[in-house]
């Protein structure tokens, strides 16, 4: 029988499991995907911890998993868009691509492009939906100044180079190790950690925007340093958005398959880059999200089920 990730309580990496499942069969308008990529993000861990239980709870026992690519095995009636053996990419909102197998809606999967690897087009959609939506409400105009906190991780690389594309001149706040990586995208890297107000005023005459991807007090830096309440976003610090009345438009806010979509176009096109940390196998699970958790790391982490 294919293995699919469940849990049947909230906690640590140990409450993860391997189960054997029944192969499912697709209903009306969904289709059966055998999945060759899935990655794995920070909100499912925080979802597994029971941190954000009031806001997305779990129904126990629980799969997780949203994005995903892979060749569809099966399709349901009324599914016209889609044959046996085409390569998708696209999510489920039923927390399951963590799985060898998944019925996903017809409507939430678009074509893969022949030049997107597996594990880049398995790995699109909640961080580049996030990352599509951070920007998008931050304004951006030629010209403009804005700084990404988490700049090299799996939302805030994304972020970086569609801020590039909008026009704006961008601060990238992450680790020495991956400023290289940022300078080569045309980011002005800086390093996160004290001192960093006085490093980001050195560096810049002013910062019209602020994207937050990693929390931990950056709201209330962009506010020092004189940004906009209404340029900043942050997709992490619920707290700081209730207390400062910043934004806090992510994945939810662009679940769009047409904007995984148009990612997936761009990074055939060679124009956006979506850095891949590791791949693990399904059976690796534990390992996976212990690196996940671990942080400082460059984009994606993924599964190859």
């Amino acid at each position: 029988m294919p293995k699919a990730v469940r849990f049947d309580e909230y906690g640590g990496i140990d409450v993860l499991r391997l189960e054997d499942v029944p192969l499912a069969e697709p209903g009306a308008g969904e289709v059966l995907v055998r999945v060759k990529a899935a990655g794995i993000n920070p909100g499912e861990a925080k979802i597994r911890e029971g941190v954000l239980h009031d806001r997305w709870p779990a129904t126990f026992p629980s799969g997780q998993g949203s994005d995903l690519a892979g060749i569809v095995v099966d399709a349901g009636d009324g599914v016209e868009q889609f044959a046996v053996g085409d390569e998708v990419l696209g999510f489920t909102d039923l927390r399951a691509s963590h799985a060898k197998y998944v019925v996903a809606k017809a409507a939430e999967l678009a074509p893969k492009p022949a030049d997107v690897p597996w594990e880049v087009a398995g790995s699109l959609y909640v961080a580049g939906t996030t990352a599509y939506a951070a920007v998008r409400a931050v304004e951006l105009k030629p010209g403009d100044r804005v700084a990404v906190s988490g700049a090299a991780g799996g939302v805030g690389s994304i972020a970086v180079q569609l801020a590039k594309r909008a026009g704006a001149e961008v601060i990238g706040i992450a680790s020495p190790a991956n400023h290289s990586w940022l300078a080569s995208h045309g980011v002005t890297p800086i390093a996160y950690g004290s001192g960093l107000a006085d490093r980001l005023r050195r560096t810049a005459d002013g910062i019209d925007a602020f994207i937050d991807t990693y929390g931990e007090g950056y709201v209330k830096l962009a506010l020092d340093l004189g940004v906009s309440a209404a340029r900043i976003d942050t997709i992490i610090d619920f707290q700081a958005v209730e207390e400062h009345g910043v934004k806090a438009e992510g994945s939810a806010s662009a679940a769009d398959i047409e904007v995984v979509a148009e990612l997936a176009s761009l990074v055939a096109d060679g124009v956006l880059e979506v850095p891949i940390a590791a791949v693990f196998p399904l059976d690796e699970i534990h390992a996976a999200f212990t690196q996940l958790e671990r942080g400082h790391t460059r984009g994606k982490i993924v599964l190859a089920p």
